[in-house]
């Protein structure tokens, strides 16, 4: 039987009170994923569980690989069993990693199986969901409405076709799906298809023949964005630049378009001018902006040559954004263009020095205008989960938080946010058993539900 009991990690009796009567059911708003969308429209039936449980999620594959399992039972061209046999197999012994908890936790709520993940187990697994699937019609539709999830923002690039999300609300499914708006393949100037990302701008908008161009294309596809409903927007670096001048950021531009490579310090300035154009784009429109910092990507080129982006070959950077993202929000804030921001910071070394600059730029605009973001990607665990709580205490306010989100390509990833919701319940049950803070536990738990929901919901103006 599964070693998922009723209080799992919930420390005490106040932290199961917490979970139990103020979060557990407490509805899901899922403000950033990689979730397809298209895939949600089509809402076709699953026909196994490595459909559902393997496919495309890089975050177990790259457990798989520090097993040594090789790539052909990850990417390859083993069968679907097999894959799924070699996943069990390696989390067998994964003790400690998130993924350890996760997965035994969607075998649970998702299929009622209980039987333990190992090698021993994984032929009973395989067949136990696998005849709940024939038996039940899963689809996306239907795992995302059994997650009781309200609201999914996918993450699509400016280029991509908006027709579905109009789609997929003539469905009239009980959730909403919303594209978050994202110009990183038109920032990201040293990339080696980027004169291709450029041309698909021009596609959906109009000839690109200068950096103004540019600029009026891109407005043009965020307004298309908002037509559809889109609240928030993302941007993903390694760390933040300095803001560049916009001639900088024209030669930059005028370089790569002419079909030559551009040197780094070329690309630092046009993506830093790029950063401080979109974000001043977002304070204009009212749209959040969750900026993403500190991962370094796709560090193995034969992999990536192989298998392409997002296939788990990323890692923490060690790059510092703690200067160079005070001047941007400055300047942003003298010129009254700083938008509401969720910043995601990958690199926990930094945590309390980037909180401190956010507490800088607070305002009565919003509740938390600026955010710091949840534990994220590498930090997505109970150790990161829990030091992001005590540094957000320390520096912060937690009552205006707003909470977890999955960040993920499964379906199956919306008990991370239980996982989170349980170590939010425990951390402070813990502080309350302690004496360490108030004892009226419906004051506390009311801050619970926020936290869990009712603070995502005021921050995108839902």
């Amino acid at each position: 039987m599964s070693y998922i009991k009723e209080n799992f990690l919930l420390k005490n009796k106040t932290a199961e009170r917490l979970y139990f009567d103020y979060a557990k059911n407490m509805p899901i708003f899922d403000y950033h994923c990689h979730l397809p969308e298209k895939q949600i429209l089509e809402n076709k039936k699953f026909n196994d569980i490595f459909e559902i449980w393997l496919a495309g999620d890089h975050y177990k594959w790259r457990l798989m690989r520090n097993y040594g399992i090789d790539e052909e039972y990850i990417t390859g061209s083993k069968s679907n069993k097999e894959k799924f046999l070699a996943y069990c197999k390696t989390l067998g012994a994964a003790f400690g990693n998130p993924l350890y908890h996760w997965s035994q936790v969607e075998l649970k709520e998702y299929f009622g199986c209980e039987l333990e993940i190992n090698e021993k187990n994984a032929d009973a697994i395989w067949d136990f969901c696998n005849d709940y699937i024939q038996k039940h019609e899963v689809t996306p539709q239907s795992l995302i409405e059994m997650s009781n999830v309200t609201h999914v923002f996918t993450t699509n690039e400016v280029f991509d076709d908006l027709t579905t999300f109009e789609k997929i609300k003539e469905k009239g499914y009980k959730f909403t799906v919303i594209p978050a708006f994202r110009a990183d393949k038109i920032m990201n100037i040293d990339a080696k298809d980027y004169l291709t990302s450029l041309e698909k701008l021009e596609k959906v908008t109009h000839k690109i023949s200068s950096f103004g161009d540019l600029e009026r294309a891109i407005e043009k596809r965020l307004q298309e964005f908002i037509k559809v409903g889109a609240r928030a927007s993302d941007i993903a670096l390694e760390c933040v630049y300095d803001v560049y001048q916009r001639d900088e950021a024209k030669k930059a531009l005028y370089k790569r378009m002419d079909g030559k490579e551009v040197d780094e310090s070329e690309a630092e300035a046009f993506k830093g001018y790029l950063t401080y154009y979109l974000m001043k784009l977002y304070s204009k429109y009212n749209i959040a902006t969750e900026l993403h910092v500190g991962a370094m990507r796709n560090n193995n080129g034969k992999m990536l040559e192989k298998l392409g982006l997002d296939t788990g070959f990323d890692s923490i950077s060690d790059k510092n954004s703690v200067s160079k993202l005070s001047r941007l929000m400055d300047k942003l804030n003298s010129e009254d263009s700083l938008p509401k921001l969720i910043l995601f910071n990958l690199n926990p070394k930094m945590n309390c020095e980037l909180m401190t600059i956010l507490g800088c730029f607070q305002s009565s605009e919003a509740q938390g205008k600026i955010q710091y973001g949840p534990a994220w990607w590498f930090l997505d665990n109970k150790v990161g989960m829990k030091k992001h709580l005590e540094d957000l205490c320390a520096t912060g306010h937690i009552g205006a938080f707003v909470g977890m989100l999955t960040d993920s390509r499964s379906l199956l990833s919306y008990p991370r946010h239980h996982y989170f919701r349980r170590i939010l319940c425990s951390y402070l049950g813990t502080l309350i058993e302690n004496g360490e803070m108030t004892q009226d536990l419906e004051f506390v738990g009311q801050v619970v539900k926020n936290i869990c929901y009712n603070n995502a919901i005021r921050y995108f103006n839902i």
